[in-house]
């Protein structure tokens, strides 16, 4: 790929990139399969065809379908989505995980600017008494990461598990703002939203307090992102925080909002 004038990036590793004037060609790999994105079809043909010099391929045209989501094209009214449906329902009716099936549910029943959401379930899980990290990410308002995991501590109130959920997302936030960075889509501050106005003013504070002072060092690294502005931290109001759905059961109302202000559809 280094050959053909391609760069590989630094924050995935299965992604290649090559810049032209006014436009530019990403190839993704994932094992034995390929996905090129491109604006001009001219350059995306003359780079299948250097590729099938080297290697032993098979192009299978526009895309449809890439590693379990079907890719739905409206090209009258420029639209491009993905649809999981069809991996969802194998999921759904496998005998074999009926039981994780079950602890997933209990857990989940425009400009091209980074946003991220985050939000907590304090002291969630009945065995072990940690909290539950939702977050999500979105491009221009379409989901681009997502996740729903416990927490690795287990912390003292709201307040801490917020705070320390900040850090985690704010790691992952990072992360994403090099990878655009490398597709030639540079951000500027990037902002995190987050329900809790009192994990904000942690976040935003430098000086002791007795309240926080046990808090592990490595969950400040919030604090330095802010600080250094490189994350801006912003109050959202609960109800309108779609990374709630990712932490507990929320109602279909609830669900609808959640899903409707990512950029999903139902």
């Amino acid at each position: 790929m280094h050959r053909i004038g391609f760069k590989r990036c630094e924050a995935d590793h299965c992604c290649y990139v090559k810049s032209f004037n006014n436009s530019y060609i990403i190839l993704l790999l994932y094992v034995d399969d390929m996905l090129i994105v491109g604006f001009d079809i001219e350059k995306i043909n003359n780079l299948k065809k250097q590729l099938s010099k080297q290697f032993a391929m098979k192009d299978l045209g526009a895309a449809k379908q890439i590693l379990g989501m079907r890719i739905i094209r409206d090209k009258t009214n420029g639209t491009l989505k993905l649809s999981q449906s069809e991996y969802v329902k194998k999921v759904l009716s496998r005998l074999d995980i009926a039981h994780a099936v079950g602890v997933v549910i209990r857990f989940m029943s425009a400009s091209l600017k980074l946003q991220g959401y985050v939000d907590v379930d304090f002291a969630g899980d009945i065995d072990s008494r940690k909290s539950t990290i939702g977050f999500v990410f979105t491009l221009g308002g379409t989901t681009i990461s997502w996740a729903s995991n416990l927490q690795k501590i287990v912390t003292l109130s709201t307040t801490e598990a917020e705070y320390v959920a900040a850090t985690e997302v704010g790691k992952e936030m990072i992360w994403l703002h090099g990878f655009l960075d490398e597709l030639g889509k540079k951000q500027e501050m990037d902002i995190l939203h987050s329900d809790s106005q009192s994990a904000i003013f942690l976040a935003k504070n430098s000086t002791f307090h007795s309240k926080s002072k046990h808090i592990q060092t490595k969950y400040y690294f919030i604090r330095y992102l802010v600080e250094d502005k490189l994350v801006i931290l912003e109050k959202i109001c609960g109800s309108k925080n779609p990374a709630d759905m990712l932490t507990k059961g929320v109602t279909i109302e609830k669900l609808k909002l959640c899903v409707a202000s990512i950029g999903l559809l139902a």
